[in-house]
């Protein structure tokens, strides 16, 4: 447990649940936080009493607290899949899955994509997972600066074209659907 500048910043959790920062000797909120991992750096938060250790709570705690403000980030279904993971067999990937996820949005577009799926194992339905996460990637990437496709490359072309096709095709099945009424 470092607890220097460069190192994880150490947290501790006493029983009143107030949160002190033991790098400047002062009590923090859960936004506070937020904007230390925002800034890069790495946390770790402990009950005093126990030594449990309590970063996953609280991380989860502070994803809740910004979605909850309307700072959508995780699309609906990709909620709804995590929580249908926590009770089938597909557990045992989704970390993996994830933790790939972010390391291709890390490392960049242009790995991203020749990247996906590589070192996951084979398995029915693998091909379902690498779409959901390209979705989920995309999803995760929208309005990202600088280093990403501009509007004018053959790749964002390209996209438009996709886009228009998807858009002409909800129109097709919205009509139908209308028509269905």
């Amino acid at each position: 447990m470092a607890d220097t500048k460069s190192g994880t910043l150490l947290i501790k959790r006493y029983a009143s649940r107030r949160l002190y920062n033991t790098e400047t000797s002062d009590y923090v909120t859960l936004e506070d936080i937020s904007g230390f991992i925002r800034a890069g750096r790495d946390v770790q938060i402990i009950d005093l009493k126990s030594g449990d250790d309590l970063t996953r709570q609280f991380l989860i705690q502070i994803i809740a607290d910004h979605e909850g403000r309307g700072e959508n980030v995780l699309p609906m279904g990709v909620l709804t899949d995590l929580v249908r993971s926590y009770t089938s067999e597909v557990n045992s990937v989704v970390p993996q899955f994830l933790a790939q996820s972010f390391e291709m949005l890390r490392n960049g577009p242009a790995s991203m994509m020749e990247n996906l799926g590589a070192g996951m194992p084979t398995f029915p339905g693998l091909e379902a997972m690498q779409a959901q996460q390209e979705a989920f990637l995309k999803a995760m990437t929208g309005g990202m600066p600088t280093g990403w496709p501009s509007s004018t490359t053959p790749e964002a072309t390209e996209d438009k074209e996709d886009l228009g096709d998807i858009k002409k095709q909800l129109a097709e099945l919205q009509e139908k659907l209308s028509k269905l009424s």
